[in-house]
């Protein structure tokens, strides 16, 4: 099936900035662009960090404060404490930059972000130079996909091949992304499969199961499967 990439969402170009950016041309930055974050890049436009709002905020949170270290203070304190006194972006930043390249899934991006709590992620080519940024809000694009382009793509790939499964006595429709399965597989068990197969459809929300099976075997322990409720 063809999976849908970064590419096919990234924001193509980013706003950057140099490890020697001063503190005050950031603010500026992020506020003249409507950003929260930027990629810093040296001086052959590779990703070296990023630098976001929550970076620069220390400046304020410890405004006044002495620079003595407090007991049991946690680790993410001390640090925040430490930026609170940077100058430039390559003190406040954080590195090394988690990255991206445009061949990337948008699957693997989406677990990326989530894993390491990111709201978006610079895009690099393969010598590690910045070329864009894909966000949270951009991996969404997949669900604005067409129902007829999602059930094109069912019909002709992703049932293709299946064991058990024979497209002629299968219909798909789609409605807002929700995808209902009607028709009839030779054996229970061999359901599971296919929905999965169709979860993989990139712009896919729901798969929703109107299908018989001439063999009831899935309640086979082996398989770990129910058979579903017919309607």
């Amino acid at each position: 099936m063809g999976r849908w990439n970064v590419t096919d969402v990234m924001t193509i170009g980013a706003i950057s900035v140099q490890e020697d950016t001063p503190f005050k041309e950031i603010v500026d930055l992020l506020d003249a662009h409507g950003i929260n974050a930027a990629p810093v890049v040296d001086g052959f436009d590779r990703v070296v960090g990023v630098v976001s709002s929550a970076d620069l905020v220390p400046k304020i949170e410890f405004a006044g404060e002495d620079d003595h270290l407090r007991l049991f203070e946690h680790r993410h304190t001390r640090q925040a404490r430490g930026k609170a006194h940077a100058t430039a972006a390559g003190e406040l930043m954080n590195a090394p930059a988690i990255t991206v390249m445009s061949t990337t899934s948008v699957v693997a991006a989406a677990r990326i972000m989530e894993s390491e709590a990111l709201k978006r992620l610079p895009v690099v080519d393969d010598m590690g130079r910045l070329i864009g940024m894909v966000t949270r809000r951009d991996l969404l694009k997949v669900f604005l996909r067409p129902d007829e382009e999602i059930h094109r793509e069912i019909v002709a790939e992703a049932m293709d091949g299946l064991v058990g499964v024979d497209g002629s006595k299968l219909r798909v429709e789609v409605d807002d992304g929700i995808v209902t399965l009607l028709g009839e597989v030779e054996r229970g068990s061999f359901i599971p499969a296919l929905v999965r197969q169709v979860e993989r459809v990139d712009g896919v929300v729901d798969v929703v199961i109107q299908l018989s099976f001439d063999l009831d075997d899935a309640s086979d322990q082996s398989t770990g499967y129910q058979a579903p409720v017919m309607f």
